[in-house]
Formats: C-alpha cells, sequence, structure tokens
C-alpha cells in the first residue's frame, strides 16, 4: 500500500524527533547542508553609481524610483558627496550581474510613456 504524501512526512518527522531524544549527532543520521554566502557589496563609487544607471539607460529621477532612494541620494552618490548604503550596493550589484533581467523587467513594469525611453 502506497503512503500519502502527509503519512510520509509524519514518518519521516519522527524519525527525526527519535534521532534528537536520543541524543544521536543529527548529521550521522540524516543530510545536512550548510550554505554560505558571501554578499559584502562591493563599495559604488561615484564612476560605478552612473555606469550601473547607465546599464539600465534610466535618468537619475527614474533610478532613483526603481531603487527605492530619492533623486537627491542618487545625485549625491554621482557627485561623489555621499555613498549609498549597503542595501542599494547589493542591489546595484544584483543589476551589474544581469542587466538584461533588469532591462526586462523594469519594461514589463514601465508605463507607456517610460517604456519609450528604455
Amino acid at each position: 500500500m502506497t503512503m500519502t504524501v502527509g503519512e510520509k512526512i509524519t514518518k519521516r518527522l519522527a524519525a527525526f524527533a527519535a534521532a534528537l531524544e536520543d541524543d544521536k549527532t543529527v548529521t550521522e543520521r540524516f543530510t545536512c547542508r550548510r550554505i554560505t554566502l558571501d554578499l559584502r557589496p562591493q563599495p559604488y563609487d561615484p564612476k560605478l553609481v552612473k555606469d550601473t544607471r547607465a546599464l539600465l539607460g534610466l535618468s537619475q529621477s527614474l533610478f532613483a524610483k526603481f531603487l527605492g532612494v530619492s533623486i537627491k541620494s542618487v545625485s549625491a552618490w554621482e557627485r561623489g558627496s555621499k555613498s549609498p548604503r549597503d542595501i542599494a550596493c547589493r542591489f546595484m550589484d544584483e543589476i551589474r550581474e544581469n542587466p538584461s533581467y533588469w532591462k526586462e523587467r523594469l519594461s514589463s513594469i514601465a508605463q507607456p510613456a517610460v517604456k519609450s525611453r528604455l
């Protein structure tokens, strides 16, 4: 007789609970994986901010809106009077990693007047 998904889950959870109660090392009985990610953003100087914006072909205004920051922030980053925060740098890292994805994404959410600029 075939077990249902719910029965399989219950059986496996019971085995896991039993292993924990027996003080056995869980990694000896079960496959365990540890994944680490190095997501430290690179620092963005004015040129790199401008280059990233240029990859998308956006004005400062649209780039700011896309990143969720003010136009003043983008302008300050590009002048070098302020540096972007880590979260903005991480987002720009992702844009630089796959600009075609973000261009397509922008195109799919843009209003008709904006699409003509993309």
